[in-house]
């Protein structure tokens, strides 16, 4: 009598090589990908510092409005939800000998990971609605890309 031997089944499975090449591949994917989202959430920090500088600004016009000076009844930058949200990532404060009677000068100043934004720095607004980043070349197309 003779006896069969069972059929042997296909083994169904990854090769090494396949998985080297998956791994590769993702590899690839994942150092092109991270730095575009770092650079993103650098831009998207930076946007909202910038609204939040508006927001300030709007707050020190309404003070001048009711007490015909951005200093009166204090000179302590207005309390609101944004600087909170930032804090750690951006710094408010007013810059030196700010504000007067007629003038002020609000800068954002980046903190902690977003030191990493080279490109723009701190950014400043003042009481005629100009716009500054702390950068060597102030051209207008540098403060307009850091103020997007």
């Amino acid at each position: 009598m003779t006896h069969r031997m069972p059929p042997l089944r296909a083994v169904r499975g990854f090769t090494l090589i396949e998985l080297m090449i998956v791994l590769a591949i993702i590899a690839i994917i994942t150092a092109i990908a991270y730095p575009s989202y770092q650079n993103h959430v650098l831009r998207t920090r930076r946007a909202t510092a910038a609204a939040c500088l508006q927001e300030m600004a709007q707050q020190m016009e309404r003070r001048y409005t009711t007490q015909m000076s951005y200093n009166a009844p204090t000179s302590a930058l207005p309390t609101l939800a944004c600087a909170n949200e930032l804090g750690g990532i951006y710094a408010f404060a007013f810059a030196t000998g700010q504000p007067t009677a007629t003038t002020f000068n609000i800068i954002a100043t980046p903190q902690g990971a977003q030191t990493a934004d080279t490109r723009c720095g701190a950014l400043a607004l003042n009481q005629r609605g100009e716009k500054f980043a702390q950068e060597t070349d102030q051209t207008a197309s540098l403060v307009s890309a850091c103020w997007r």
